[in-house]
């Protein structure tokens, strides 16, 4: 007898074409996904590309407002570090800060210290409670921003009464300084401030949006009017535009651990999340009853069915059990071939030598073959599969 055989390929063994036909859906929805991604990328790229930077002719640029003051005599000077601007505060000066609130509490604090007592003019863009308070004491956000763009000045401020109606609406501002100009009101608190130097003869002006500076709105209403007038005092404007590459952002006493740089709240929304994924475990895992049979509304071949259990051992890696099923099924077939109870057929004691007095072969092969240990790979299992199938059919030989 004679259990080799050669190695045939299979059915579930899978092909380029295979592979191809079930993975281009989710190619095809990767590739739309990230086309979908470069296009918004594309349109919305340039929406605010150089915002509030003078140089810029971007609709929400401000080169405008920064031409008008040139042909009045104002120059205008960007600045990109806390250095720069810390030593261009003076009384000759207006340093206009775009972003106040990228600012560090350790920034805010230098600036601050740099313009009291300077004599220049201090214009902040839209600060909101994280900046405000430091780089304008006695100044407080209010949370809710107003809600109409254009108000009027409502207010003894020179600069506002003579531009007028302007688009100030944003954060809005309440101050507890006695000879503060408060401008442009919105539902009666402040969009624009105007606060003295107790120091000496400059002020630090906070405006609520920076509306009134961009390319696309300074002909709106009165806001080119208002913006020269708050911009032109001084001879010299600085436009200080924070970066992230400025060292001055970084502190080295401010050392923070990872769980302070959660926002506020992360540990209520983790275990919300955990109390969720926990519920949908149990509602995933219930079970109502037994599973009940039912007829399949077609007729499947038995091919078909070897062949998806073969796919599922695949995928599986399960080869272990796929060994297991193929040895049991053969054990039970050659059991009553050999007299056998089949009771009896799954004992090594029983079958192993009533096939061994069958074939005249070896007991100790025959043992290994059909209760030995699972095969090692994919080649050595479809061996075990020819082996078994060609003792089969050497057994049913008359």
């Amino acid at each position: 007898m004679t259990t080799e055989a050669t190695l045939p390929s299979t059915s579930a063994s899978p092909t380029a074409h295979r592979v191809w036909t079930r993975a281009r859906g989710l190619v095809l929805a990767l590739v739309l996904l990230l086309a979908g991604a470069i296009t918004l990328a594309a349109l919305h790229s340039d929406a605010r590309h150089g915002a509030l930077d003078p140089r810029s002719p971007d609709p929400y640029g401000s080169r405008a407002v920064a031409e008008l003051l040139a042909e009045r005599g104002v120059s205008t000077r960007v600045v990109t570090t806390l250095t720069a601007a810390r030593s261009a505060a003076g009384p000759d000066t207006t340093l206009l800060i775009a972003s106040p609130d990228l600012l560090t509490k350790h920034q805010q604090q230098e600036l601050r210290s740099a313009i009291t007592g300077s004599g220049g003019r201090t214009l902040l863009i839209a600060p909101g409670s994280w900046s405000v308070s430091t780089l304008a004491p006695g100044v407080t956000a209010d949370p809710a921003n107003s809600r109409g763009a254009a108000l009027s000045p409502d207010c003894a401020l020179l600069a506002a009464r003579s531009a007028g109606t302007a688009e100030t609406g944003g954060i809005r501002y309440t101050t507890r300084h006695l000879g503060a100009d408060e401008c442009y009101p919105s539902e009666r608190l402040a969009t624009l401030l105007r606060i003295p130097d107790a120091t000496g003869d400059g002020d630090t002006i906070v405006l609520g949006a920076p509306d009134i500076l961009y390319n696309k709105r300074l002909d709106e209403q009165g806001n080119a009017s208002l913006a020269l007038q708050l911009l032109g005092s001084r001879t010299h404007l600085v436009w200080y535009l924070p970066s992230v590459s400025d060292t001055s952002a970084t502190d080295p006493d401010d050392k923070k651990s990872f769980f302070d740089l959660l926002p506020s709240g992360w540990l209520w929304g983790t275990l919300q999340l955990f109390v969720a994924a926990a519920l949908a475990a149990l509602w995933r895992a219930r079970r109502l009853g037994p599973l009940v049979p039912e007829k399949l509304p077609v007729a499947i071949r038995a091919s078909e069915t070897v062949e998806g259990h073969a796919r599922l051992y695949r995928k599986a890696d399960a080869r272990d059990r796929a060994a297991a099923a193929l040895r049991s099924t053969t054990r039970t077939r050659l059991a009553p071939l050999l007299g056998v109870p089949v009771t009896q057929a799954h004992t090594p004691e029983a079958l192993v030598p009533a096939l061994s007095a069958h074939l005249h072969g070896d007991g100790q092969s025959l043992h290994s073959l059909l209760f030995g240990p699972p095969p090692g790979d994919d080649a050595a299992l479809i061996a075990l599969a020819d082996q078994l199938d060609a003792l089969e059919r050497e057994v049913r030989r008359p």
